[in-house]
């Protein structure tokens, strides 16, 4: 499990603000000082949060109505759904942006604002003010003092897994978001493990929302979690690719809806995010990546009825035409490196298991160009200089490194047809020739060998040049 991830720069990015458009006021500054409440300087001062200019009683006060407008509106129609008012919706949208700051998080705190949002998600029959309470309660994770305050609240914890079932997309994003801040946050990560794993609704609600939604703000935050998720417990990871279907799973099952797997559900939230966001399919083939780590995942993606083979022909896809063009200039591996390492680790693993499934297809001639273009790619950033000291350039090596092992393996049983066929299309020239056995060369002596009798068999003249170059 890679757990190097600085969980301070995370939670950093889960600050959020109020959304900007018709729902909310434009909020592209830290709000307006809220309005005086006191005369004198000294009032002022004691009136402050902290060092900010932002007033406790218009918080005080503001939190205040809130409760009031909640039971009232409880009491008035329980079941009826809430409208909530312009002017409270700014309020309240000011609260959530004044989160972000340590101080008034603090304050929030010592004023319980955490019992009092949780009573408000409770009662709410307003998507956008659940929605509103949930971001505030993220913006005050963000600390770890406060987040680990916000976590010892048992009953918070249930009712935000519980939220995870919810059918706003907003509130589902900011739901997300918050225990994404809460699982990266190291003193406080194990009990939200406990939490999640004993919640089995989790999973499946989770599922859910990657299998079906085509909001792609959500479906990238709920990647990042169950990514964070299976980087952070293996034993969770296990447990959710091997569950059994629940019994509304095999109700569904039987009327001719497939129970929900995490592969599956992986693989939709990846086509949908594959046109609009790379970052967000570099998500989700990272946990691919973590699934093949563990016999489990290789045995899902092995079984013959199983995802595998759907999700070889999605990857390479990704591989053959977003990644890695002919005519993309060497800098451009730079770009793209971070997904290419996730890309070829998920298809490597795929590749070791494909002769158990049912309509095994020979690896294509497209993926064997773009494997002999990465490498090429790798030697000439090298040659011009154009990688970057540090931790860019290891990740490129990590890249060179796991593209050369992959084809190692394709080469190790490579068919004289398609030596033939990569020659022919000019996928394999003389420039790429010396470049392949240049990386499988120490490591992969037999690969290479194999590669060089099949060379010998089709082109002779490629053949005795890479001899050349490389003498036994």
């Amino acid at each position: 499990m890679d757990c190097t991830v600085d969980g301070a720069e995370e939670v950093e990015k889960e600050r959020s603000t109020s959304p900007t458009g018709s729902q909310s006021p434009v909020m592209d500054r830290n709000p307006s000082p809220p309005p005086e409440t006191a005369d004198g300087e000294e009032d002022e001062d004691l009136d402050a949060i902290g060092d900010t200019v932002y007033s406790k009683h218009w918080l005080f006060s503001t939190l205040t109505h809130l409760i009031h407008m909640v039971t009232e509106h409880s009491e008035e129609d329980s079941e009826g759904q809430m409208q909530l008012p312009e002017d409270d919706e700014e309020a309240l949208c000011k609260v959530w942006d004044m989160a972000m700051d340590k101080d008034v998080a603090g304050f929030l705190q010592e004023f319980k604002a955490t019992d009092i949002l949780l009573g408000v998600i409770a009662k709410s029959r307003c998507p956008r003010l659940t929605e509103i309470c949930v971001g505030i309660l993220g913006n005050i994770a963000c600390f770890p003092d406060t987040c680990m305050t916000l976590s010892q609240n048992e009953d918070l914890g249930a009712v935000l897994l519980l939220l995870l079932g919810d059918t706003d997309p907003p509130t589902l994003l900011e739901t997300s978001r918050l225990l994404l801040t809460c699982v990266s946050q190291k003193d406080v990560c194990s009990l939200w493990l406990q939490r999640i794993r004993q919640q089995m609704s989790v999973r499946s609600n989770l599922c859910f929302i990657m299998s079906s939604s085509t909001n792609t703000d959500l479906l990238e935050k709920v990647g990042e979690l169950v990514d964070k998720l299976f980087d952070l417990d293996e034993e969770l990871m296990k447990s959710w690719i091997t569950a059994q279907p629940s019994e509304e799973e095999e109700e569904e099952e039987e009327d001719g809806e497939s129970p929900l797997d995490v592969v599956s559900c992986f693989l939709e939230a990846s086509k949908q995010l594959r046109p609009e966001s790379p970052n967000g399919l570099e998500v989700y083939l990272h946990a691919l990546q973590l699934l093949t780590t563990t016999d489990e995942g290789i045995q899902v993606f092995a079984a013959p009825d199983g995802p595998g083979k759907a999700v070889w022909d999605f990857v390479c896809e990704v591989v053959c035409e977003d990644l890695c063009q002919p005519n993309d200039l060497p800098v451009v591996l730079q770009e793209q490196k971070s997904i290419l390492v996730q890309a070829f680790s998920v298809l490597q693993a795929l590749y070791r298991c494909q002769d158990q499934w049912p309509s095994k297809s020979d690896t294509n001639l497209p993926l064997i160009a773009t494997i002999l273009r990465v490498l090429q790619y790798h030697s000439e950033c090298k040659d011009d200089g154009t990688s970057k000291e540090g931790t860019e350039d290891v990740q490129l090596q990590t890249l060179a490194e796991i593209t050369a092992e992959f084809l190692a393996d394709i080469c190790s049983q490579i068919h004289k047809d398609t030596v033939a066929d990569l020659v022919k299309k000019g996928f394999l020239t003389e420039k790429t020739c010396l470049t392949a056995a240049g990386s499988l060369l120490p490591n992969f002596k037999t690969s290479f060998q194999h590669l060089q009798f099949m060379l010998s068999e089709t082109d002779p003249q490629l053949a005795d040049m890479v001899r050349k170059q490389f003498p036994d």
